[in-house]
């Protein structure tokens, strides 16, 4: 799991271009990894030990799964069951209720090609905490349009203008009274903030990037993580019970219990809230909501995609290690990194600890996860450019794996594809599970890709 070097930004807003031609991706290796936490990293192939995958077609009691029924009543749900239990944690009874309200509607949005709404989703009660989204389908369209949700990494304005000046006079007041002798350094240097002022950015960062949506004849949509649950990391220790999670708690409870939502599962429950909403939307087509995010929003859509059924489409992006990512497999980031507890412990179910020390004692992979998504569409984009990290490989290799679950219930995978034949940067791989290896960095959306993957299933005004 990659720290993002900018949160300023929202990383589903992040762009890489299509490379010009195909070339085989084999990440470079990097064999003087440090050590993480103290946890030793491996980012030399070589080095990565044999191991063996569950079969994805076993029962738990070890009954063999032979058609699509046994799949859809016995296999899937023992794979969502073991996942919600062990790894991101369940939700529980006492979650929070989320209730909408549209604030704001303009027409006219993005030089007039869309119609842009701004929904606040209040938790707990009507002044409780909010969810803020905002919402873009075409101008044109004369029917309900399938839309790309994406939760993010930071959305909207930062303060500006008469905002930031009321903030910088506060904040050198409170200085000067902690300490007078700065009253004669702030003099001497009026011009001097403590804060400075910022761009106010445009609804949309990215705005070209939402218009191949627009224009392919797709709605958008986006949120902000942190409006759900907190994420803050690092020795501080926050157990990030601050908002959702924290409106969860049972009587007399303090955290979550083991079982229960890190804040993964939690963000994964506010995407299925805003799913909640765009159900009832006019603008918007119920049947055909796709899901993207990066990184550990990554690893969230791949949740949310596999425990919401209503969730028609996942595009996620560089979940690796807690996502996607071959567990088994030691290569970049291991569980144990994950679940240290200067990390990101907090970020998953406290079960999910029992396979820190062996993910080989798990009775599950990712590649049963994976094929948990089907029959529905989801498209694992990775990164070819400095991301050993998340192991770009460990999910080729889940989705191939992956694929015969697919096929089962009658949709197509990286059919034909071996783990011995090599990712190939800019080559799109698959039908309805789909695999790419993008030739930029860390989650880094390539939003072609992501419209040619909407278009190959998703038809606007049918």
């Amino acid at each position: 799991m990659k720290k993002l070097f900018s949160p300023a930004i929202p990383l589903a807003f992040s762009c890489a271009l299509l490379c010009a031609s195909p070339v085989f991706g084999q990440v470079k290796d990097v064999p003087d990894s440090k050590p993480v936490a103290g946890i030793p990293v491996n980012e030399v192939e070589a080095n990565v030990h044999s191991y063996t995958l569950p079969d994805l077609l076993t029962l738990l009691n070890g009954q063999k799964v032979t058609d699509a029924d046994t799949w859809y009543k016995l296999r899937r749900p023992e794979i969502v069951k073991f996942y919600e239990t062990n790894v991101y944690g369940r939700i529980p009874a006492t979650a929070p209720k989320v209730t909408w309200e549209v604030a704001s509607v303009d027409r006219t949005a993005l030089n007039g090609t869309a119609i842009m709404k701004k929904l606040v989703g209040h938790m707990g009660s009507p002044d409780g905490p909010a969810i803020h989204v905002t919402l873009f389908t075409p101008a044109n369209a004369t029917t309900p349009v399938p839309v790309l949700l994406g939760i993010n990494f930071n959305f909207g304005a930062k303060p500006n203008g008469k905002d930031v000046d009321e903030l910088n006079q506060a904040m050198l007041g409170l200085v000067e009274k902690e300490d007078p002798s700065t009253k004669a350094i702030f003099d001497k240097n009026p011009a001097f903030r403590l804060i400075a002022a910022v761009p106010a950015p445009a609804d949309v960062p990215a705005g070209v990037q939402i218009a191949k949506l627009l224009d392919a004849g797709f709605g958008y949509a986006t949120f902000f993580k942190d409006d759900v649950e907190t994420d803050i990391e690092g020795p501080s220790l926050n157990p990030n019970v601050n908002i959702a999670r924290k409106l969860g708690l049972a009587p007399g409870q303090t955290k979550p219990d083991a079982d229960e939502w890190g804040a993964i599962a939690a963000w994964a429950w506010g995407i299925s809230r805003v799913v909640d909403y765009l159900q009832t939307d006019k603008d918007v087509d119920a049947k055909r909501i796709a899901i993207t995010g990066g990184s550990r929003l990554g690893k969230t859509v791949l949740w949310a995609g596999v425990n919401d059924q209503r969730i028609a489409m996942v595009i996620a992006c560089s979940g690796g290690s807690g996502g996607a990512k071959i567990s088994r497999r030691n290569y970049g980031e291991q569980i144990a990194h994950l679940v240290t507890p200067t990390r990101y412990p907090y970020q998953f179910a406290a079960n999910y600890q029992q396979f820190a020390a062996d993910p080989g004692i798990s009775p599950m992979d990712t590649h049963c996860l994976v094929a948990a998504m089907a029959p529905r569409f989801l498209l694992l984009h990775t990164a070819a450019n400095g991301d050993n990290w998340s192991d770009p490989k460990g999910e080729y290799l889940a989705a191939i794996a992956a694929t015969p679950g697919y096929e089962l219930v009658g949709k197509k995978g990286l059919t034909g594809r071996t783990p011995d034949q090599p990712m190939v940067t800019g080559e799109f791989i698959g039908d309805d599970l789909a695999f790419y290896l993008n030739d930029g960095g860390h989650a880094a959306l390539n939003w072609d890709i992501a419209v040619k993957f909407m278009k190959m299933h998703f038809t606007p005004g049918q």
